[in-house]
């Protein structure tokens, strides 16, 4: 992919506003619900992204800059627990700012970067790009699942509509 360094902030830069609406329009019930056993809550989504934001993506990026090698990251033995729902809209907003410094961070790449390899200690040798590449999708990934356990108790309550979000209804077998 042509460009990913003015597209990955474009996209990462949206991120921040996505969480603020929704934690400012779902109630607190629904934020912090599981849409099913083993799946992460919207909340626990946005704890991860924050965990991530400080600990994980902009580090690596001063790592591969530096030429230094980097730990993976396993967020259910690093990650931060999640507290009460209540804190969500402080959570983005630590996100915000978090996101703010990350995207300066970016502001400084030049294409070259791009190409610089560090040794990921789980999956061995990677460039920057690649991994520019992953903090995208993550971000975006984790931002659409949080979406997904909000949107259940909608699905379920839509009538003959329900079959329209088959791909998305975590209580309707699929198949």
């Amino acid at each position: 992919m042509t460009e990913i360094l003015p597209r990955a902030r474009a996209l990462l830069s949206t991120t921040t506003d996505r969480w603020r609406a929704l934690a400012q329009a779902a109630d607190l019930d629904l934020f912090a619900r599981s849409p099913e056993p083993g799946e992460w809550s919207a909340l626990e989504c946005l704890q991860h992204l924050l965990d991530t934001e400080e600990h994980v993506f902009p580090v690596r990026v001063r790592c591969f800059l530096a030429g230094e090698d980097f730990p993976g990251f396993d967020p259910d033995a690093e990650g931060t627990l999640v507290g009460e729902a209540s804190v969500a809209v402080a959570m983005v907003e630590r996100f915000a700012e978090a996101r703010a410094a990350s995207l300066d961070l970016l502001a400084g790449l030049a294409a070259a970067d791009l190409e610089r390899t560090a040794t990921h200690a789980d999956l061995g040798l990677v460039t920057l790009g690649e991994m520019l590449n992953e903090w995208v999708s993550h971000d975006l990934c984790h931002t659409v699942q949080a979406e997904r356990a909000i949107m259940q108790p909608f699905i379920v309550e839509s009538g003959p509509w329900r079959t329209f979000f088959t791909d998305h209804d975590v209580e309707r077998p699929h198949g």
